[in-house]
């Protein structure tokens, strides 16, 4: 179980030349790898070209199953993924327990498959179940992003993306979520963490890719063994 990737992708550039990306990588089929390198480098967007939001010239497999392949092209909505973002992004006018209902939706929606995540398990984890009713502006920051992961998780997907989720809390916000992302572990899936903390590397990288910037080869820089999963 891999990802397996070769695209590369011209992005207009504010002043100048366009940056020239090469994602050309092997990521691991479960533990969280986490992609880090200096601003600029391309991390989200490699995020976002895996995910199909960005669409880039080249090959995507996700454990055997062919997203992206010369003129074919998985629309994202058809790609068993959940993606979170740097602020939880959930639904203002829905409750907790309407943002989870529609990840469940759009997951029965893109296939008939075999349920990925026991979603009882991990709102039980998250500890969002005193939070069901509520809606997002009566959550605080750390709430809103284990929403967002559960919402994510709704979506029973073989692949979960997670772009800084952490970069818009407090450290006392970062503290209180850090354990929630560390459960994620649990999941026989690929979890792709765009970072650039060292703690959120320290404390929960199984794999490690370097992005030293545009134009330049991602580098696998450290994997650690099983037992870290």
């Amino acid at each position: 179980m891999t990802i397996e990737t070769k695209l590369d992708l011209l992005y207009p550039a504010p002043t100048g030349e366009p940056l020239k990306f090469d994602f050309e990588i092997e990521l691991p089929g479960q533990g969280i790898t986490m992609i880090t390198g200096p601003s600029g480098a391309g991390k989200t967007t490699f995020l976002r070209c895996l995910a199909g939001l960005t669409r880039a010239n080249g090959f995507i497999s996700v454990n055997g199953s062919i997203w992206q392949d010369g003129n074919f092209f998985l629309p994202t909505f058809k790609r068993p993924l959940g993606y979170v973002f740097q602020e939880g992004s959930l639904f203002p006018h829905l409750t907790v327990r309407k943002n989870l209902e529609f990840g469940s939706k759009r997951s029965k929606k893109r296939c008939k498959q075999p349920k990925t995540v026991d979603l009882d398990h991990f709102i039980d984890i998250l500890g969002i179940g005193h939070l069901m009713e509520r809606k997002p502006d009566n959550l605080s920051g750390g709430e809103r992003q284990r929403a967002a992961l559960a919402r994510a998780l709704a979506c029973q997907p073989e692949v979960l993306f997670l772009d800084e989720p952490l970069s818009a809390l407090d450290q006392k916000r970062k503290e209180e979520i850090m354990p929630y992302l560390n459960s994620l572990k649990e999941l026989k899936m690929p979890i792709v963490y765009v970072c650039h903390s060292k703690e959120e590397i320290d404390r929960l990288a199984t794999t490690i890719i370097q992005m030293k910037g545009p134009g330049t080869k991602m580098v696998a820089v450290a994997r650690f063994s099983e037992s870290h999963l």
